[in-house]
């Protein structure tokens, strides 16, 4: 990594500490929080009091990591909510919106096949501004910018466009026509445009453009639901496609097929930021030939992150999956998303956030096992969920976040 911005990897003996990740993780201006599950920090065991209980002690962990390092829960741009059930929503939203005062975050939710921890039955991730930046950065007075539009479906429980600095977190998108506030007829091909031109609407409300997103992740309830899925995305990005990773989901809100999570590019910045063209400041897409080919970018860089497309267990030679089981196909993984950083002069020290999707929950020790060899300082902070199915009948799925200390170029 070029530069000397500094990573501030960080943990607070207030929320439970875990030998395979870092509790927080500030780089610039943005704080990655590792996925925290209903776990009491004193005596590392699953709080009782269902779903309301789990919900309160996952939040209250946040909190406790975010005020160890001097901010507040307004700071959140945005939250990913896994749930064993979708029907718990309703319990959800109601101790969600007594952690924040002044304005909810964007938020995603979807119910997936296993948590990492037996009895949990929530588990929740966190992305917060970081306004004072990381040494030698000097602290600014950023201001966060929330702005809903009426041409997408507005909601209740989330702000559809939170702008910090360089990027712009959108809640995820469900396929609801915002005239109705119904889901739209048709299939998953129809359910996959409206998810996008929610997108396109809420991008487009702010003066940005579909090619200022970064990175997708898209949640499907039917994995073999993939390919027609990036036919549509195909249309809406027809050059530089964004990084993507696939997760399939037990469940989404409102029985949707689909659901989109997207990263924006935000070159004019927020205030006191000099507002700068969005075309000046360059959006970076690469790909590798040490990785498997894909229809969209290995990696796309933007100011001082640099986000890395979900790796399967395949071969690069052959685009085939390897043979082997949880370790094996781990180990693959890992060594796809090396190969990426390293093809941007970039080491695996450098990411602050990994991603990880398992078919078989039970294999998080193999899994770990071999996880924790790839990296020589501070892990990561880390999100582990466990699915029905992955692209390819694969075990294992990572994708990453890495800092981009020198930045992309004007």
């Amino acid at each position: 990594m070029s530069g000397n911005i500094i990573k501030a990897s960080r943990n607070t003996k207030n929320a439970p500490k875990s030998s395979i990740s870092t509790q927080t993780v500030a780089f610039s201006h943005y704080n990655n929080i590792s996925a925290q599950l209903p776990i009491d920090p004193k005596t590392g065991k699953i709080v009782t009091g269902g779903i309301k209980g789990q919900v309160q002690q996952c939040l209250t962990n946040i909190k406790a990591i975010i005020e160890s390092i001097d901010h507040v829960m307004d700071d959140v741009v945005k939250i990913t909510i896994f749930l064993s059930n979708i029907s718990d929503i309703d319990a959800v939203n109601e101790v969600y919106k007594t952690f924040f005062q002044n304005y909810l975050p964007t938020r995603t939710t979807v119910a997936v096949a296993a948590l990492p921890m037996k009895g949990a039955l929530v588990q929740i991730e966190a992305l917060i501004s970081n306004g004072e930046g990381t040494t030698p950065q000097e602290a600014c007075a950023l201001i966060k910018n929330a702005r809903n539009t009426d041409n997408a479906l507005k909601c209740a429980i989330s702000t559809q466009t939170v702008a910090f600095s360089h990027y712009n977190n959108l809640s995820s998108q469900l396929p609801i026509d915002p005239k109705t506030g119904k889901l739209v007829t048709g299939g998953v091909i129809e359910q996959a445009k409206q998810c996008l031109n929610n997108i396109k609407a809420i991008l487009e409300s702010i003066d940005h453009v579909m090619d200022h997103v970064v990175k997708t992740t898209i949640f499907l309830t039917n994995i073999s639901d993939v390919e027609t899925v990036n036919e549509v995305c195909a249309t809406f990005f027809p050059s530089n496609a964004p990084t993507r990773t696939t997760i399939n989901v037990v469940a989404l809100p409102m029985d949707a097929l689909v659901q989109i999570d997207t990263v924006i590019a935000h070159g004019d910045g927020t205030p006191p930021q000099l507002p700068e063209d969005t075309r000046l400041l360059i959006i970076e897409a690469s790909n590798t030939e040490n990785a498997p080919k894909v229809s969209f970018s290995h990696t796309i860089a933007f100011s001082h992150y640099n986000h890395i497309s979900g790796q399967l267990p395949l071969n690069p030679k052959t685009n085939k999956m390897i043979e082997g089981g949880a370790k094996e196909q781990t180990e693959q993984c890992l060594k796809n998303i090396k190969a990426i950083i390293e093809s941007v002069d970039h080491v695996m020290d450098d990411i602050v956030k990994i991603n990880v999707q398992l078919k078989n929950i039970t294999d998080m020790d193999a899994m770990t096992e071999v996880y924790t060899t790839f990296f020589n300082g501070d892990l990561p902070a880390i999100t582990i969920i466990g699915v029905a199915s992955m692209p390819m009948n694969a075990l294992v799925q990572i994708d990453a976040v890495v800092s981009n200390c020198e930045g992309t170029p004007a």
